[in-house]
């Protein structure tokens, strides 16, 4: 029987923690009385996150993407570790045709999705192993486990965190360290402005997602989805035949949600994640 942890006292490291799903776990984190380190690239945010919590939030600079920007990131903050939980947030979303995609956008897709999580497990999780404990968590998405079209590259750098949370949970187990991977559906975050929800799967708050994530770290389990009904009629759908599976998703209006998204909302978060990519 897996015992539930403690939040309080507990140091933990939030990647993309400035905006949405991100803020509001490092905000959860901080008021249940852990120490949160903060990586992103936004300065200006990183401050106005930290602000009500004190010394009890650190935050410094972090490009997911590089492995020497990870290294100095952890020496800017290693004054709150060593380090009890990562979590591997940081993730951005352009969405749009596959064979219209620019390569530089399908590059930065990966670097921060999937490039990301693997360069801060190989930062952190060394620690944990030769302390014996830790607990790693994956945000991942509800299309990396079922994917949209109009979203073809997204879909895959979340298969891809999928795969990669299911290989290290099994590699990183005999040395006491937890890996569980976290699914939201549409989220209320600018990164998934735009979007409309499928049919009767109403949008989830970044604070849900945060929730999840702080139950998680609490009694570790391999997966969690947001909201968390939503995970045993998926994977029964998924038992059922390509075919049945491929109507019911129309009749939700899941097969097209990406490519419903409307242009005009999602404009600024665009212009935003594909800035990094030039």
């Amino acid at each position: 029987m897996t015992t539930t942890r403690q939040i309080a006292g507990m140091s933990i490291i939030v990647t993309g923690g400035a905006r949405g799903i991100g803020r509001a776990t490092v905000e959860r984190f901080a008021r249940l009385g852990a120490s949160v380190a903060v990586g992103d690239l936004d300065a200006d945010l990183l401050a106005e996150v930290a602000a009500p919590f004190g010394d009890r939030v650190a935050t410094a600079r972090l490009d997911v993407t590089d492995p020497a920007s990870w290294r100095e990131f952890l020496a800017a903050v290693g004054h709150l570790g060593p380090w009890d939980v990562l979590v591997n947030n940081a993730g951005i979303m352009p969405l749009g045709s596959v064979l219209k995609e620019p390569d530089e956008v399908t590059r930065a897709i990966f670097d921060v999705n999937v490039h990301g999580p693997i360069n801060g497990t190989k930062a952190v999780a060394p620690g944990m192993v030769e302390r014996g404990r830790g607990h790693i968590v994956n945000v991942a998405s509800a299309v990396g486990r079922v994917a949209v079209a109009d979203g073809a590259s997204y879909s895959a750098s979340k298969f891809a965190v999928v795969g990669f949370s299911e290989a290290t949970r099994a590699e990183l187990a005999p040395f006491g360290v937890d890996v569980s991977v976290v699914l939201p559906t549409v989220v209320q975050t600018e990164l998934s402005a735009g979007v409309p929800a499928a049919k009767g799967v109403p949008p989830v708050t970044a604070e849900d997602v945060a929730e999840v994530i702080e139950s998680v770290v609490r009694r570790p389990r391999a997966e969690m989805w947001v909201p968390r009904w939503v995970q045993g009629p998926t994977k029964a759908i998924q038992a059922l035949p390509r075919r049945v599976q491929e109507v019911m998703a129309k009749a939700m209006g899941a097969d097209d949600v990406l490519a419903q998204a409307d242009p005009a909302a999602r404009a600024a978060y665009e212009a935003r994640a594909r800035r990094g990519a030039e």
